[in-house]
């Protein structure tokens, strides 16, 4: 009979030690802790430990590998929020902030097909206008805001949108990530917007740590190879979106995830 003390050396039938045959059980257990922690929990302390900058950062190599994966996969990314020109774009972002895209999407369809320019919204109105988008979070304010950014567009800039950061920024409603998400799709610049989505990414992977979304862009800026920055943001926020999920990622249909360095992966963590 197999001995049940797994601390003693005592030879079994085919003359294996009963602690080596124990030894051997336990290597698959061993193995096992590398798969990463599946619970809520597990994965909300391994996002904290990469926000911390406790993930290994990857190395050139891998993001050069990482961002040509993307582009395999979508070689011509598009952001998902609707509109008909860099007006509209500029209004998409404002209603966009603490809300879903897709959320302001059907808001928007009726009211860009009625305002598509400054003067248009002006002449909509306020109370029309909040009622318009009624549906998005914080909806008043982002009514008033977007009555006053239409007055300054016209007073200071002819009614065209400034292709220009600080510009941007100085209008009422529009904040860092809005102005580069306009500069991105807008006019071409290659600027990066961090939303929740890219933020994540960037943090769990390796690919950019940082405390802070400008932290993180900062990084960004740094590490991109050029070739790829024009649809960077792109690609990070879509793959947050879809893959690298907050509460569940599917890490199984990650095309990084062999590089990915976070320690909640949902499939086995390689050694590094």
């Amino acid at each position: 009979m197999p001995k049940s003390t797994s601390g003693s050396s005592t030879s079994g039938p085919s003359g294996t030690s009963v602690k080596s045959a124990a030894s051997a059980r336990a290597r698959p257990a061993a193995r096992a802790k590398k798969a990463a922690p599946r619970g809520p929990a597990s994965r909300s302390k391994a996002d904290a430990k990469a926000v911390a900058g406790k993930v290994k950062p990857w190395s050139r190599a891998e993001i050069a590998e990482a961002f040509a994966r993307w582009r395999a996969a979508m070689p011509e990314p598009k952001g998902e929020l609707e509109y008909v020109n860099p007006f509209t774009l500029l209004v998409a972002g404002v209603l966009s902030a603490q809300a879903t895209d897709t959320g302001v999407n059907k808001a928007t369809r009726p009211l860009f097909a009625i305002a598509d320019t400054p003067e248009k919204m002006l002449a909509l109105g306020e109370d029309r206008l909040r009622e318009a988008i009624k549906t998005i979070g914080l909806f008043r304010t982002k009514a008033k805001n977007v009555i006053a950014l239409c007055e300054r567009l016209l007073t200071e800039y002819g009614g065209a949108v400034p292709r220009d950061r600080a510009a941007l920024e100085s209008l009422p409603g529009v904040g860092r990530k809005t102005a580069n998400v306009v500069l991105n799709i807008a006019f071409g610049e290659p600027t990066i917007a961090v939303d929740t989505h890219l933020f994540r990414v960037s943090n769990r992977t390796g690919l950019a740590p940082g405390k802070t979304p400008f932290a993180v862009e900062t990084r960004l800026e740094k590490v991109v190879p050029a070739e790829f920055k024009l649809h960077a943001h792109h690609w990070l926020i879509l793959h947050g979106r879809y893959i690298c999920k907050a509460q569940r990622p599917l890490c199984e249909r990650c095309v990084v995830s062999d590089l990915c360095h976070w320690p909640g992966k949902t499939v086995p963590v390689k050694a590094v």
